[in-house]
């Protein structure tokens, strides 16, 4: 095993490497197209004995990835953003037919408007496909993940695929040192394994397709999907048990930081989670009972290890890279029915949505988020509804540009309606926060 510096793209082409890939369908788009040119030039130096074949669309790039799944190769792909909604009728095909693929998506906000900066509304956008997810913070998880990702997508009481997601930019061109395991060390963690079912099998021909279902067979099939999808659960635990032992990292369903005393947890996931976590050391320093829960896996849900590590808390704080128009933060959703009918008093639940079109965090947002936590009856029913994390000074700006535009005088705030507020309510302690 070796140790080099990797941007995240490089870590998941790494990954597709050392698993052994047969096939790679490919359509290039920022911030993903480096993990394409990596694989291209290994594939045509001969370093990895691999096919890949630029398509002319990610709605074929991801036919293609589907049709090859099915005759039982192992099969690698990648998109970011509007590519992988350009490709989304093939996400509910592949998962349909119970193609165990890899697919990293590398996060960045959809349009319009437009940026290249990351969120998470394009992945989030995918969970109800039958797709598997895993959450990434580092590149060194990125690779480990496509190697756990095969392994679970291809056991033979789940068979489904798995998206992979990192942050563009934050992560995708970040360089971190990664560990290298060798190709030997990988095939006796991720063996070549006989597929379920393939079209070219030998002797015999198999018709692979999807029929036209009644009601009653249709629910059937769906509901198999989701009881595999629930079994990763339980499977999951198991495989990062043993590349916990052959590898000496420890990947969780979920990332459990600072959490044993801790009165106020925040939670989050991907790359912004390193952010927290040394926000969350800052403020035990001072003496503030908080951690922080990343999540890790996000479909299935882990609903049980949520309950698990947040019962009995004071106060959550769920923290959304993203933003459901019209419903706020989706991971709040989720969050909230999975602590929904505890018998112990649940924890006061807070939304907050922060990092749309990769906002970094402000100096003083996560000690107005806690203190929001610590005394939310001074905010009453406003902190029911989502708040989105944005300060004086950013609304300042705002409002320039809309005087600039309008040609009208510069206003303290944007002209967006009554309902704009920054996250932090009056009287909260926002030391630091311009």
């Amino acid at each position: 095993m070796t140790r080099t510096m990797l941007t995240g793209n490089a870590a998941a082409a790494w990954g597709a490497r050392l698993a052994a890939v047969d096939y790679v369908p490919a359509f290039p788009i920022t911030p993903q197209t480096e993990i394409v040119e990596t694989l291209a030039r290994w594939c045509e130096s001969g370093a990895m004995p691999a096919r890949l074949v630029m398509m002319d669309s990610e709605h074929s790039m991801l036919a293609a990835a589907a049709t090859a799944a099915a005759t039982g190769v192992r099969v690698f792909t990648a998109t970011s953003s509007q590519g992988l909604l350009y490709g989304f009728e093939m996400l509910y095909a592949i998962a349909g037919l119970r193609l165990p693929l890899v697919l990293v998506n590398v996060s960045r906000a959809l349009a319009h408007p437009i940026t290249l900066e990351p969120d998470h509304n394009d992945v989030l956008a995918a969970r109800d496909s039958g797709f598997l997810q895993f959450h990434c913070e580092t590149s060194q998880e990125v690779l480990d993940s496509i190697l756990i990702a095969y392994r679970l997508a291809e056991h033979q009481k789940i068979l489904l695929p798995v998206i992979v997601n990192l942050d563009g930019f934050y992560l995708s061109f970040t360089r971190e040192p990664v560990a290298l395991p060798t190709l030997e060390e990988v095939r006796e963690f991720l063996p070549r394994c006989a597929p379920a079912y393939s079209v070219l099998s030998g002797k015999e021909s198999v018709a692979l397709g999807a029929a036209v279902l009644d009601a009653s067979l249709y629910s059937y099939f769906k509901h198999q999907m989701h009881n595999a999808s629930e079994a990763a659960l339980a499977i999951y635990p198991k495989i990062a048990d043993e590349f916990a032992e052959r590898f000496g990292r420890r990947h969780g369903i979920i990332d459990e930081f600072m959490l044993d005393d801790a009165d106020y947890v925040m939670v989050m996931t991907n790359s912004f989670a390193s952010m927290g976590k040394a926000e969350i050391k800052r403020l035990r320093s001072t003496g503030k009972s908080v951690g922080l829960v990343r999540l890790r896996m996000i479909r299935p849900f882990p609903h049980e290890a949520i309950q698990r590590v947040l019962a009995g808390r004071k106060g959550v704080a769920v923290i959304d890279q993203n933003i459901s128009v019209g419903k706020g933060g989706i991971l709040f959703s989720e969050i909230a029915s999975a602590l929904y009918g505890l018998n112990d008093r649940p924890p006061v639940l807070l939304s907050f949505i922060g990092g749309l079109g990769g906002r970094r965090f402000r100096p003083g947002e996560f000690d107005g988020m806690l203190a929001t936590m610590e005394k939310p009856s001074e905010n009453g029913a406003e902190m029911a509804r989502p708040h989105l994390l944005f300060t004086a000074q950013e609304c300042r700006e705002v409002g320039r540009f809309f005087a600039i535009a309008s040609n009208e005088p510069a206003s303290e705030s944007p002209p967006v309606g009554a309902g704009f507020k920054p996250a932090l309510p009056v009287g909260v302690n926002t030391k630091g926060i311009s």
